[in-house]
């Protein structure tokens, strides 16, 4: 693992010490465990003073490094991946978002307390371009999201949907989170 180079998908607009930061959460449950120097970490700044300067800088980092040879991901349980909500349009590259309702709530139900009604998250086609993409999903709250992404129509109402059509998707799924798809 200390040759690995490790990029973060979001950050919310919080400081990097706050503990509903991304980085905090990733400090205590994976990097203080594992042997990966801390100048191959790589994150969004939630603090920074000017969001738009600071998304173009990760996306120069991503294209001077990248892209991933491995994108990990989530599901939100509104079918979001990353922070890329459920839109009309979906931002191609790393931006500032205003997260949803629904998000925001499923934040709180994690312990977070006085959720930023933004955050910054890398773009579709910046996840798109990892020659690999990891979907991971656990719960019946994720059961609904996970099965209009992988059997419903590729949509920016379920962003997550947009990962089908990558050849180098592999989804690990619990039984509960995989229980409302047609071939459970």
């Amino acid at each position: 693992m200390a040759r690995a180079t490790t990029f973060n998908l979001d950050e919310l607009r919080v400081p990097p010490e706050d503990p509903r930061s991304f980085r905090s959460f990733m400090d205590r449950h994976l990097f203080s465990r594992v042997d990966l120097p801390e100048s191959r970490i790589r994150f969004l700044q939630g603090d920074a003073k000017d969001p738009e300067r600071e998304c173009a800088r990760y996306e120069r980092r991503l294209a001077r490094e990248g892209p991933p040879d491995l994108a990990f991901v989530g599901i939100g349980v509104n079918g979001h991946v990353a922070y890329l909500e459920p839109a009309r349009a979906l931002p191609p590259r790393t931006s500032l978002v205003h997260l949803s309702a629904a998000t925001r709530r499923r934040l709180m139900q994690d312990g977070v307390r006085r959720v930023p009604r933004e955050a910054l998250t890398v773009g579709l086609e910046t996840i798109l371009a990892c020659p690999a993409i990891l979907l991971v999903a656990a719960g019946r709250e994720k059961a609904t999201a996970v099965a209009a992404a992988l059997e419903g129509p590729v949509t920016p109402r379920c962003p997550a949907s947009f990962l089908t059509v990558h050849p180098g998707l592999s989804v690990m799924l619990d039984r509960a989170a995989a229980s409302r798809l047609a071939s459970s």
